[in-house]
């Protein structure tokens, strides 16, 4: 994937004669561009061990190939032989490295996580919602070390915790004195004298963050616009020297094509869009997350004023992005930009259709020794807590759809059953799950006795969130039921407890697609009052449910949500698998 600036024909032919030239200049005495490469992730989310999940790539048959990747060490490898290739490099990240994090790394609090950026030899990244799960206090924790504790876990249980080596920077997340939370931009130069050339660096999240993770732990934070922030500090890294200006953003696009393909970027769609509308056509290059999604972008192809090169490499560390800056050290102007995503193919893993193997085509890693012993330290002080039973299950329960399912399924419905039964002493009569909350695989598939293992649990809910009941009208569940089908954010369907049943209709106008609601077959009242428990995150207004912060005569559970969840698996031996639908489309 490439992409040049516009230059006099004249010049094509003279900067492709300087390539070839062993100099800094040309036989006809033109100068060598400086070339800087950039290894690039997102969406790590402490994906310390090989995920065991594939990435998908079209095989050129109408068919597809899953390529097993990922893996720190099988990470640290990839990005090792990328600035091999490069005098000048950076590593940069897009955000979402910690939260919603493998079990060896989140139960030590993603302190393994940083420890592997760490050696991987990260130099910059921006911070990304899941970098709040635990708070603000706990992030600037994660960034400067030390052992204080912001969370019921306790940190530097395997180790001192001395803290990321990489710099966070974090241009929109302003504090209430108005200084930005973590340094808003970098500069990294290359070269010296007349061949010095420098890079500029923004780095920042999505506005919505708020919406996207505990308000208690974002207290003093908010986050201002994308773009007119991002527009705002070009001038400063201009004054600051800066030739190159590359942008790492916490948040990005989709693509849909005839076949999956990383490196293509058919039919782009989603929050990046109009915000790289409104960019300075300064910025030369976007690294983009959020989306898990994977596409190299000529962005000239959508909007011809704002030719940006445009990047994400998916989630889990699975791909890393490969990008090329050619600085003219004269003109002191990017002339060319490119990028390939390389797959981190890892280690074949088994699945219930077979067996999943290395694919001949795709480069192979080793894992990196040294990452690999250190992720093995980790791996081996949680693996009682993961392999240990937590409970039986009836039958499988899933989120059907994964990460694009806007419903929580069987899975969810498990999940709220599991919160009601923890707080009925606490007066509940209903449970709310939010399907964005179940994370991957999605599913938990018992043992041919039923036994499914805590591991299992925490997969699928890692965020270790409190439980809060709290009083709302039958008008206020109608409106918060309302706020998950709204336009303002990706919808969902809040999974519901036992005996709560709804129905709904998109047809309907924006405020109006709730169509009937009833508890144990009786129609809710509006005016009547209920007794509604949900997770801390959604009692903070998460995820846009902004009316359950109206909750009153809140009380908070004694347990997590996890801990909810196993309690109310060994209840019963084996529990139901709670399969019915409890919300479904009117008529």
């Amino acid at each position: 994937m490439m992409i040049r600036a516009r230059l006099p024909l004249f010049l094509l032919p003279l900067l492709a004669a300087c390539a070839a030239q062993p100099g800094v200049k040309s036989a006809t005495n033109q100068p060598v561009p400086v070339t800087v490469g950039i290894a690039a992730i997102n969406d790590f989310h402490g994906a310390i061990e090989p995920p065991r999940t594939s990435v998908v790539v079209g095989d050129n048959k109408g068919g597809v190939v899953q390529v097993p990747a990922g893996g720190a060490a099988y990470l640290a490898s990839a990005i090792d032989s990328l600035r091999a290739k490069y005098p000048n490099h950076l590593t940069v990240a897009a955000g979402d490295l910690i939260g919603a994090s493998q079990l060896a790394s989140a139960l030590y609090l993603d302190e393994p996580a940083i420890g592997a950026l760490n050696r991987i030899g990260l130099d910059f990244a921006a911070i990304g919602n899941h970098e709040f799960d635990r708070g603000r206090d706990e992030l600037k924790r994660k960034q400067n070390g030390g052992c204080q504790q912001f969370t019921p876990l306790k940190p530097c249980r395997l180790e001192q915790f001395t803290g990321a080596k990489f710099t966070y920077l974090a241009a929109n997340g302003v504090e209430a004195d108005g200084k930005t939370l973590f340094p808003a931009t970098a500069i990294r130069s290359f070269g010296s004298g007349k061949r010095k050339v420098t890079v500029g660096l923004i780095g920042l999240t999505l506005k919505e963050t708020a919406d996207l993770a505990s308000r208690e732990g974002l207290k003093g934070v908010h986050f201002t616009d994308e773009a007119d922030t991002i527009n705002a500090l070009i001038p400063q890294l201009r004054q600051q020297g800066a030739e190159a200006i590359v942008v790492l953003i916490h948040q990005g696009g989709y693509t849909k094509g005839d076949q999956p393909d990383p490196g293509a970027c058919p039919a782009l769609t989603g929050g990046i869009r109009p915000i790289l509308d409104r960019l300075d056509p300064a910025v030369d290059v976007v690294i983009s997350g959020h989306t898990h999604w994977a596409y190299v972008c000529d962005y000239a192809q959508y909007n011809p004023a704002k030719p940006f090169l445009l990047t994400s490499g998916g989630v889990f560390g699975q791909l890393v992005t490969d990008i090329t800056l050619e600085i003219d050290p004269v003109t002191r102007r990017v002339v060319s930009k490119r990028a390939r995503n390389v797959i981190v193919q890892s280690e074949s893993y088994p699945t219930r259709q077979g067996q999943i193997e290395l694919k001949d085509g795709f480069p192979r890693f080793a894992p990196r020794p040294d990452i690999a012993a250190y992720v093995g330290k980790y791996v081996a002080a949680s693996k009682s807590e993961i392999q240990r039973q937590a409970g039986r299950l009836g039958g499988e329960v899933k989120r059907p759809g994964g990460d694009s399912s806007w419903s929580g399924g069987s899975l969810g419905n498990l999940i709220a059953d599991a919160q009601l039964d923890a707080t009925r002493k606490a007066g509940a009569q209903i449970a709310f799950m939010n399907p964005f909350g179940i994370r991957s695989p999605h599913l938990i598939t018992p043992g041919a006795d039923g036994a499914v293992t805590f591991g299992q649990l925490y997969a699928v809910q890692p965020f270790t969130n409190g439980l809060v009941t709290g009083t709302l009208t039958g008008a206020e569940l109608k409106a918060v039921l309302e706020e998950g089908l709204d336009e303002s954010q990706p919808k969902q369907l809040l999974s519901s407890s036992a005996g709560f049943v709804y129905t709904y209709d998109l047809a309907r106008a924006v405020g109006s697609r709730i169509v009937t609601m009833t508890l144990d077959g009786r129609p809710i009242d509006p005016a009547q009052s209920y007794r509604v428990t949900v997770n801390s995150f959604l009692a903070n207004g998460g995820d846009s449910f902004a009316t359950f912060v109206r909750m009153r005569d809140a009380a908070t559970a004694p347990v997590t949500d996890i801990e909810a969840l196993e309690a109310w698996l060994n209840a019963a031996q084996p529990r139901s698998a709670p399969l019915e639908d409890r919300a479904t489309p009117a008529g």
